[in-house]
């Protein structure tokens, strides 16, 4: 059965070895396809396949199976999720009361959730489902840190570091807890006094973890999140070299995970590759460009494949990236019609659906 590359669907499975004009093997016989051979073959400019033959015009049951999985996965993640948050808030207000958290309750948290993100490998989808519309200080926190540990995976570091890094981001803000509320809820923009107060939930954060635990590293990323590189962050203005490597780390999550929130009331959110966009310049300079650009290069390959609205109306689903503008990629919104959004300009991505 002889299909065109375009109308390839997830499971199919090809029934020669494919090979390009030059005689390089691209794809096996058997191969079941997936969205990222889609990509593969289009790159090697092949427009046509052999298939085995589909039942019924379905999607195999290896698919069906595939997503069972994934919907299991998710239904064994949001109660942990849960847990996670409620143990946040409980380490939280021993803060506030005590001025010190039990360490081990935050051990008890996030190493069950870091062993549930191992086995996570579509980061955008499991973001996404993890997005809540009760933002709180507790929610953000928890995002952070699991968005940290994918980021400190990445990018090489080892099992051990990658969990202090992610614990780092669990505990980033819980200076907060010795903010009043009054600031840390105020709905418009701050006084100088104020945000001077504000910015003081870093070196409160030092102080408390410094105080619950013998972590240094932990109490370094609380104080430093928020300094930038080049002098422009807070409480101490440092520069690219004095900030600790897992603080620039952290820094890029809460930046990232702040963008998904809907922090001021009427502020619609933005789609998640506008914000990709807007993290990818903020690596010029602001924060560090290894995490930024290992960030974005692992959750790129992830929109393959998921469905989008168009700000024409029209709903497709990406298909490849383009090179030379990874931020505007090949959308099919039909059989034959594909929206190019590297040379169509005035059509953006609107949303990303979830399926």
């Amino acid at each position: 059965m002889k299909v065109s590359v375009m109308n390839l669907q997830n499971g199919d499975r090809l029934q020669k070895d494919t090979f390009n004009d030059f005689g390089l093997h691209i794809l096996r016989k058997g191969a079941d396809i997936r969205p990222e051979d889609v990509v593969l073959l289009l790159q090697h400019h092949i427009d046509y396949v052999e298939i085995e033959p589909r039942v019924d015009n379905q999607i195999p049951v290896k698919r069906n199976s595939s997503l069972d999985n994934e919907k299991l996965a998710e239904q064994k993640i949001k109660p942990r999720f849960d847990f996670t948050v409620h143990n946040y808030q409980s380490v939280f207000l021993r803060a506030l009361v005590n001025g010190r958290f039990n360490s081990t309750m935050v051990n008890n948290a996030i190493q069950p959730m870091v062993s549930e993100l191992s086995q996570q490998k579509d980061v955008v989808r499991l973001l996404m489902m993890l997005e809540r519309d009760d933002v709180n200080n507790y929610t953000h926190s928890i995002q952070v840190g699991l968005l940290s540990f994918y980021i400190a995976s990445w990018l090489g570091y080892s099992e051990q570091e990658c969990y202090q890094i992610s614990k780092g981001g669990y505990l980033h803000d819980i200076g907060k807890c010795r903010v009043s509320l009054r600031i840390r809820h105020k709905d418009e923009a701050l006084t100088p006094d104020e945000w001077k107060e504000y910015q003081n939930h870093t070196v409160y954060g030092y102080d408390i973890i410094r105080n619950s635990m013998k972590d240094e590293t932990a109490a370094l990323i609380a104080l430093q999140h928020h300094e930038r590189e080049d002098g422009t962050g807070y409480p101490n203005q440092l520069q690219k070299q004095e900030i600790h490597p897992f603080a620039q780390i952290v820094a890029v999550a809460d930046v990232y995970v702040s963008m998904r929130e809907n922090l001021n009331q009427g502020k619609q959110k933005k789609n998640l590759i506008t914000n990709l966009k807007e993290l990818y310049a903020l690596g010029f300079g602001k924060l560090n460009e290894r995490p930024v650009q290992t960030l974005i290069q692992h959750l790129l390959p992830n929109f393959i494949g998921k469905r989008v609205l168009l700000s024409n109306g029209e709903i497709g689903t990406i298909v490849m990236h383009n090179i030379s503008d990874v931020f505007r990629p090949l959308v099919k919104v039909d059989t034959n019609i594909y929206r190019d959004l590297s040379k169509n300009r005035s059509i953006e991505i609107e949303d990303i659906l979830m399926v």
